[in-house]
């Protein structure tokens, strides 16, 4: 296997923003996934691939959600934006679960970063030369590439569609 993780945004990538129930403070106690979600992890994990959760959110949202529906076994590294105190695109979200995953930066180009907002998923992982796939499926965050930096490499409309492309990247030289 060429590739070396794959790295998963939470919002509207596995969890379905539009169906959240968030408490007071703002975090979500339910929701539903994305379709396809626990699917695509499931076999991702089959194949043999490290998976990271590389997430903008709160502590109890991500552990609600993957809890709720059985999915931490999935994950071999958590990098969550309010336990580690920055967001994306900040690289250092990024190089934590790099560096969780024992990741080096020459193997940065054989990691695949799959997440739904131009401006912190795509740009945080071009940045640091992580093959972006923009999951666009619906249009609650700008559609529309503003700059170099938003430009993904990939592009797809449903999850399941992630298979093609890890597909092409490992027949890839």
């Amino acid at each position: 296997m060429k590739l070396k993780a794959i790295f998963f945004d939470l919002g509207d990538t596995l969890m379905d923003e539009t169906t959240e129930i968030k408490d007071q403070n703002l975090v979500t106690i339910d929701a539903e996934l994305v379709d396809g979600a626990k699917e695509i992890l499931i076999k991702l994990k089959e194949i043999g691939y490290k998976i990271a959760l590389v997430a903008d959110t709160k502590i109890g949202t991500y552990k609600n959600v993957l809890g709720k529906f059985d999915m931490f076994r999935y994950f071999d590294c958590f990098a969550i934006s309010e336990e580690l105190g920055f967001q994306k695109p900040d690289p250092r979200i990024f190089l934590f679960a790099l560096d969780s995953l024992g990741i080096e930066e020459k193997d940065y180009k054989n990691v695949v970063m799959v997440g739904n907002n131009l401006r912190r998923d795509i740009v945080g992982a071009n940045r640091l030369g992580i093959i972006s796939v923009w999951f666009h499926w619906n249009d609650r965050y700008p559609s529309k590439p503003e700059n170099e930096e938003e430009i993904p490499k990939f592009e797809i409309k449903h999850l399941s569609e992630l298979l093609e492309v890890i597909e092409r990247l490992e027949k890839s030289s």
